[in-house]
Formats: C-alpha cells, structure tokens, sequence
C-alpha cells in the first residue's frame, strides 16, 4: 500500500502539471494577460526543475516521506490560490509556488521505490506502475481541465487538484513507512550549494525563454546575461562541492562514466519528447487542419502507450542478463517514431498518425524508467534520491533546449519547414541516445549498489 502512496502523488504531480493547458487560453482572456500567457507556465518548469535536485539531495538526508507530505500541501494550497487569483501577475507567483512543490514530488516520489524494494528486478515492475499512473494522468489531465472550465469557469479547474492531493495525503500519511535515511554522518544543509544549484540549472533555462522569446518579448541582452550567471554559478559550485563535508549536489553521483552517459542520454529523451509534445499539435492544426480536439485524440498514444511500454519493459527486464539493451531497442524504436512523424502529411491517413504516436509512446516507456532505474542501481545508497533527482533535471534541461531550438527554427522559417527539422532532430538524438545507452554497461546489476 506504500506505492499506492507514492502512485497518487505521481498522479497528482501530472495532473498539476498538465491540467492547465486546456484552462489557459480562458484564464488569460479573463484576466487580461494575453502579454503573459508563456510565463504561466514557464514560472511553473523553471521553479521545477530548479528545485528537484536541491530536493532530491534532502530526501537522502532527512528522508523522504515528509518531503512528500508537504509536497502534496503546496500543491493543494498552490492551486486553491491560483483559482482564487484576480491577475495573471498573481496567478503566475501562485503557479510558481506550486513548481517548488512539484520539484519537491517529484525529486522523491521517483526515488521512494527504492526505499522500499532495494532488489532493482523487482523494483522495475513498480517503477513501470509508477510511470503508467504518471502518464494516464498526463493524458487525463487537459480533459479533465477543459470539462471542468467548459462546464463550471476556468476557476473550477483549480480545484480538481486539491481534491486529488486529499487521497494522497491519507494514503502517504496512512501506508508509506517511515524509512531512516542513510546518510554520511552529517545533516548540515549545504546552503550555499544549494543556491549556487538552483541558479545553475535555473537561470539558463529562464535565459533560453528570455531570448528567444517572440516579438517584443524578447530579452537577449538579460537572456546572455542570465547564461553567464549560470555557466559562473556552475564554476563555482563545483570546487565548494567538493570542499563541504556533507555536499547538496555530490560531485561522486557522476563520477562513473555510466551515469554521465545516462544523463546525456536523458537530456536528449527530454529534448524529443518534448519536442513532438510540444510541436506535433502545432502540425496536426495548421498544416493538416485538424481541429483542436480532433488534435488531441489523435496526440492520445503518445502519452497512453508509456504505459504500455512501461509494462512491456517491467515484464522483460528481470530476464536481461544485459538490461541496458531494453533502452538501446526503446532508442531505436524512438527513431523509428520519429521517421513515421516526419512522414506526416496532408493526405496521411489517421491511423497512421494514431500508430506514429503509439510507436514513440511505447519506446518513451522503454527509456524513461529505465533512466531513473539505472541510475538508482549505479549509486550508493546514501545518494540514490540526488541521483534520481539528476536524471529527471538533466531531462527538464533537454526539453527546454529541444523545444528553444525548434522555436527559433520556425520563427525563421515555416511552421511545417520547423517541426520537420525537429523530426529530423528527433531521429538524430534518438539513435545517439540508442548508442549511448549501448556503451552503459549494466551486465549482472540485479540490486542496488549498497
């Protein structure tokens, strides 16, 4: 019952996170801020994923099941003020708000399986259950958003959430156990680590929105700017890691070539799948002239076969003497998505596009638990939730660069010139992701590194 838990938290993490793509368009009319639509949700990933690895780094101190609790409450208390919001500048702080606590939910809900099942076989099968619940909510959470606003006002979809974080709450309070952390002998906080942390993840992704921004929104001057203070923060955080006896980000979680190889290939998993989330709608409406809806049936696999793909790879993995082939086979498939997406035109039948986003659902579900698995197999067990918590930012970092760099191709170009160079993209970074986790060698590792 422990990952009931930790399952409705997941849930709740998507369902905060998506069901408010389809309320937005509303919101911003009714509040006039048409100007700020992006930062709605730009406040929302910066705050995530600048705060998961801080978050990570505390779960493996203090443990994680508090971290969790309060998660779930800035989540709940976060959307109650965001429904109860006047302006978008108010909505924009309170959706902020609720990105610290998302960071925080997720940085240790992908890490609390391995409280609880140190052996990695049997933990896949929870760790594909846990990426199942995040995906049905992903693809749930913009339906239930747009019936609520169409039926009761934008306001209403606020609330979905709350009522949501009441059952994780019991069932985290309730089930999920109280674990003593493992950690160095020493809990100081590494404040100074921590801040120079949040900056450098932080401050190049709000560099990428400033810059690149459209119109007379864009900011190149503060976006370089914001990149200098990311690549100095980096420079110093490095040697203070290393000094401090008891490190927020410690420097030991890349120290094998494995899991280097692991958060590179993270950072293009994100990179493509964001980029067919993100772009592929933008394909469907205005070169094939699908209404929205229609649009989002269509998009429907891509999100709902992770889970299948979840499953399938939970099921075989046990049996793989070499499991970092389960991931070069879902990077292959990837590509091979990817292709059947660039193939895409007007006159494509509709079930070859329900197909091309069903194939790169199921390899998603080969990769992204698999990248959170490895890592936790490949590091100490004082250090599994950072380690978790890197994975996941690392792959924040690459759909922030995936979808900028496609941005900027279509500005200068045509939107079906744009999101074919990003397919094109899509399928080069899948096959280096597919030869990278080849070079992962995971023979043998059937538990956690103790």
């Amino acid at each position: 019952m422990g990952m009931a838990g930790v399952s409705a938290t997941v849930v709740l993490a998507a369902l905060d996170s998506t069901i408010i793509s389809t309320t937005l368009p509303r919101v911003a009319e009714a509040l006039d801020g048409m100007a700020l639509y992006a930062w709605v949700g730009t406040g929302y990933l910066l705050a995530t994923a600048a705060s998961i690895l801080v978050f990570g780094r505390l779960g493996d101190m203090f443990g994680r099941k508090p971290l969790m609790l309060l998660s779930v409450l800035i989540i709940a208390l976060g959307s109650i003020a965001c429904g109860l919001s006047q302006t978008m500048t108010q909505l924009i702080v309170f959706r902020s708000l609720q990105g610290i606590g998302g960071g925080m939910m997720i940085a240790t809900a992908f890490a609390a399986p391995a409280d609880l099942f140190p052996d990695a076989k049997q933990r896949v099968r929870w760790m594909a259950l846990v990426s199942a619940a995040f995906a049905m909510a992903s693809g749930i959470g913009p339906v239930l958003g747009g019936a609520a606003t169409q039926a009761l006002g934008w306001r209403a979809a606020f609330f979905i959430a709350p009522v949501a974080a009441a059952g994780a709450f019991f069932l985290l309070a309730r089930y999920f156990p109280r674990i003593r952390p493992v950690h160095d002998g020493s809990r100081k906080i590494d404040w100074l680590g921590a801040i120079l942390l949040v900056v450098a993840v932080g401050a190049p992704l709000a560099a990428l929105e400033l810059a690149f921004a459209g119109g007379d929104h864009a900011h190149p001057l503060l976006g370089a700017l914001l990149a200098a203070m990311g690549v100095a923060a980096i420079a110093v955080l490095i040697p203070i890691e290393r000094r401090v006896r008891s490190p927020i980000f410690p420097l030991r979680v890349l120290s094998a070539k494995e899991s280097r190889l692991l958060n590179m290939a993270a950072m293009m998993v994100g990179a493509v799948m964001f980029v067919q989330i993100f772009y592929s709608p933008l394909l469907l409406q205005q070169v094939l002239n699908y209404t929205p809806s229609e649009a989002g049936l269509l998009l429907t696999p891509l999100v709902a076969a992770i889970s299948v793909g979840s499953i399938i790879n939970g099921r075989l993995f046990p049996k793989q003497s070499e499991p970092q082939r389960l991931m070069v086979f879902g990077g292959g498939l990837l590509a091979a998505g990817s292709l059947m997406v660039l193939l895409i035109s007007p006159g494509t039948s509709a079930w070859w596009i329900l197909a091309a986003f069903f194939v790169n659902g199921c390899a998603l579900g080969f990769l992204l638990p698999n990248l959170t698995l490895f890592m936790q197999m490949l590091s100490e067990r004082r250090d599994v939730g950072v380690a978790s918590a890197l994975v996941q930012t690392t792959r924040a970092i690459g759909s922030a660069l995936g979808t900028a760099v496609v941005g900027i191709i279509i500005s200068h170009s045509t939107v079906l010139n744009g999101v074919r160079a990003g397919l094109v993209l899509c399928i080069v970074l899948s096959l280096t992701c597919a030869l990278l986790a080849h070079r992962v060698k995971m023979k043998n590792l059937a538990t956690s590194r103790k």
